[in-house]
């Protein structure tokens, strides 16, 4: 007795479950489903780190949406990195009021992502020059310089030399 009502509970837990996968789905499909306008005066910056270099559009009184290279933000970076492309706007509070259409190239993902934190950084600071000090503290407007050098003639690698041998 006690075990056909483990079994009953376990269903019911499956189906609520269930239906709290259809619910999420639903939303994703509504949010894929959403448009937005990216027609009209922008707000243009650039972001760069590394090879990567991202161009970065900002459209006043949007719904919070980012494209970028025709793809929503989440699709095109994983969860984490998608988390680092809003910290700008999180700080700023800033969340859901601009659309921004964002072209990145070069690089790797996540010099990529850095790119576009910086140009999404800096669009914000050319509409709000308040905003400075704090994307100033949490290091947003800091462009990383590091680069790859360069390879030199008679070496293997930028440094790295061949094995000297006596004779």
């Amino acid at each position: 007795m006690a075990e056909k009502k483990k079994q009953e509970m376990m269903m019911d837990d499956d189906v609520v479950a269930i239906n709290e996968v259809d619910n999420l789905d639903e939303e994703k499909d509504w949010a894929k489903n959403e448009t937005a306008d990216f027609s009209g005066k922008y707000t243009p910056a650039v972001g760069r780190r590394k090879r990567a270099v991202a161009q970065v559009r900002l459209y006043e009184g949007g719904k919070g949406i980012i494209m970028i290279n025709g793809k929503r933000a989440s699709e095109y970076f994983p969860k984490e990195d998608f988390g680092l492309i809003l910290q700008p706007l999180k700080v700023t509070g800033h969340l859901r009021d601009f659309n921004f259409s964002i072209i990145v190239s070069g690089g790797g993902k996540k010099g990529q992502v850095e790119a576009v934190r910086l140009g999404i950084s800096r669009a914000i600071l050319t509409l709000f020059p308040e905003t400075k000090e704090s994307l100033k503290a949490n290091n947003f407007l800091t462009r990383d310089p590091r680069q790859v050098e360069r390879k030199k003639p008679g070496l293997r690698k930028a440094r790295k030399a061949p094995q000297w041998s006596k004779r």
